[in-house]
């Protein structure tokens, strides 16, 4: 009970960081698109870069990024494919990011500095970069291919500098060059304007509190993907290579099951709003999943850890 009360008020200032987006939006008319492009150009792709330069890299932590990533594609196709059985108000694309990814990194990093310290965090960032490499190229592919070609669809993950970004830090990291102190601070801080700027994003797609849940058929599916397929598999992840592979340890089967029962992601409203993909679907669901964590993380945790 105390560790549920702690993590609780924890991430109080998360949900006030969502009403405030949401005045933002209502009462002093800002613009979510115009910070969307900044979140994904700019602010998303040096937090990527500065948390991969400060985590220690062996041939195992490398590929947690990629284990990380073939679970969301795996969950995202899989519901793509019921999407596109199930709805037909345009919103299925959106489908694949509401389930594969999760709110990671503005939602996820408090938390997991609570439950694991600065120690387990590094370990939780590396395996988060995983759900960011899927959201910034197989779910942004999926997302944007309900309104654009193939063609255009490949070209504008190609102008996406997350990929990039991890690239060129797993090369200097495994290089031995440290980012210069200089430029500490700097990515401290986009550090911090990437969780307060990301949540607030989830408050200006709303337009109004009525409704949020829009079409009950998008809400349920995304829901049934992210608080159920998802930890799932992480839970068959964690018995198969504790029992068969021995492979990890038990820090990261908890680092993947903690990014496996997040909300969904605030970057799904961001990329849902830039493509002009139903976003206030997304950013009512987003909301909700938000507000349906603040009491399912603390169970599942109290449950599983």
């Amino acid at each position: 009970m105390a560790a549920a009360l702690a993590l609780f008020v924890k991430l109080l200032p998360l949900y006030i960081t969502v009403a405030l987006g949401w005045i933002a939006g209502r009462y002093l008319e800002a613009s979510g698109r115009h910070i969307a492009g900044i979140m994904l150009y700019i602010v998303t792709p040096s937090v990527v870069f500065s948390g991969v330069m400060a985590a220690p890299l062996s041939p195992e932590v490398i590929l947690l990024p990629g284990l990380v990533f073939s679970f969301c594609t795996v969950l995202a196709l899989v519901h793509m494919a019921l999407a596109r059985r199930l709805l037909n108000d345009g919103s299925a694309p959106v489908i694949p990011l509401s389930v594969g990814t999760g709110n990671t990194g503005y939602f996820g990093i408090p938390v997991a500095l609570l439950l694991f310290g600065e120690e387990g965090l590094a370990l939780y960032i590396v395996c988060m970069l995983g759900t960011t490499l899927f959201e910034t190229s197989v779910g942004f592919y999926l997302a944007a291919r309900g309104r654009y070609s193939i063609r255009d669809a490949l070209k504008r993950v190609v102008r996406l500098p997350s990929v990039y970004a991890f690239a060129l830090a797993v090369m200097l990291n495994l290089s031995g060059f440290t980012i210069p102190d200089v430029f500490v601070p700097l990515f401290d801080n986009l550090r911090g304007a990437y969780s307060i700027f990301g949540m607030m994003i989830i408050g200006m797609g709303i337009v109004s509190f009525r409704g949020l849940a829009g079409n009950p058929v998008f809400t349920g599916l995304a829901f049934f993907g992210k608080f159920v397929a998802w930890p799932a598999l992480a839970l068959l992840f964690w018995w198969v290579d504790a029992h068969w592979l021995g492979i990890y340890d038990r820090a990261v089967y908890q680092a993947i099951f903690l990014i496996s029962i997040t909300p969904i992601a605030a970057n799904t409203v961001v990329i849902a709003t830039l493509l002009d993909a139903a976003p206030r679907q997304a950013a009512g669901t987003a909301l909700l999943s938000t507000l349906f964590a603040l009491g399912f993380i603390p169970v599942m945790i109290a449950l599983v850890f």
